[in-house]
């Protein structure tokens, strides 16, 4: 068989052309287009890839400000109840304290509107009762109570203490006569008495004033210069009121 070389050659370089043809308009322009294609995948991996960590960072970032948040919460509630119980005994205790304090007070004022109500019928009652001693007492004066009443009188001017005797002769310097008050009318020999040991007492000579002052009931003073002796029922009954008032007063 005869080989036709120049079909061979001819074969050759149309297919050498048509290889540099299909390189040049068809396989180059295939690849790079698939090169670009590739390229465009690797670098959208690559974004998905970078967005998948930024995703999952930012997860990470919401689950650590959402623990953060619930933590906070927690807390903040917990203390607003604790404020809350707190503020609510605080509360409680303040009512408990007032209505104490009230009750306190009522009891006070009940106790002190007793307290006076009594005081007030005491008090009644007791100037009811020196009211008839003294009536009593001037219904039952006579002359031998009289007498009685100027022996005591005169007794009581010789047993007065040396500091008392030295009052009543400072008294007497001034010069004014002694005037001696009476709940009934003395006799010459009963005023002869009383100067007699007023003199004897202070080694004096004065002039005397007799005056009759039913309200002493029963009873006789000297007053000179401002200096007082005296001796009378009234005295007692005074004295007795004094220390009821007293009484009366420390119980208040």
């Amino acid at each position: 068989m005869k080989i036709d070389w120049f079909t061979v050659i001819a074969q050759i370089i149309n297919f050498l052309v048509l290889m540099w043809l299909l390189k040049r308009f068809l396989y180059k322009p295939i690849l790079s287009s698939i090169d670009e294609r590739e390229t465009n995948i690797k670098n959208q991996l690559l974004d998905a890839e970078s967005q998948k960590k930024e995703a999952a960072q930012a997860k990470d970032e919401f689950n650590y400000k959402n623990e953060t948040f619930n933590k906070e919460k927690d807390e903040l509630m917990q203390k607003a109840a604790a404020e809350a119980k707190t503020e609510g005994d605080k509360l409680k205790e303040n009512v408990r304290n007032e209505a104490n304090e009230l009750k306190d007070r009522l009891e006070k004022a009940f106790t002190e509107d007793q307290a006076t109500k009594n005081n007030n019928m005491a008090k009644r009652l007791k100037g009811e009762v020196l009211d008839i001693a003294r009536k009593t007492l001037t219904d039952l004066s006579s002359v031998s109570l009289e007498g009685q009443t100027v022996e005591v009188f005169l007794k009581r001017i010789n047993e007065l203490k040396a500091n008392e005797k030295t009052k009543f002769s400072e008294a007497l310097k001034g010069g004014k006569p002694i005037l001696v008050q009476s709940a009934f009318t003395l006799s010459a020999n009963q005023q002869g008495s009383i100067q007699k040991t007023v003199s004897g007492l202070l080694k004096t000579e004065n002039t005397y004033e007799f005056k009759t002052r039913p309200e002493l009931i029963n009873g006789i003073e000297i007053l000179t210069n401002g200096y007082k002796l005296s001796w009378s029922v009234t005295d007692y009954l005074k004295s007795f009121e004094a220390d009821e008032k007293v009484d009366i007063e420390t119980k208040e």
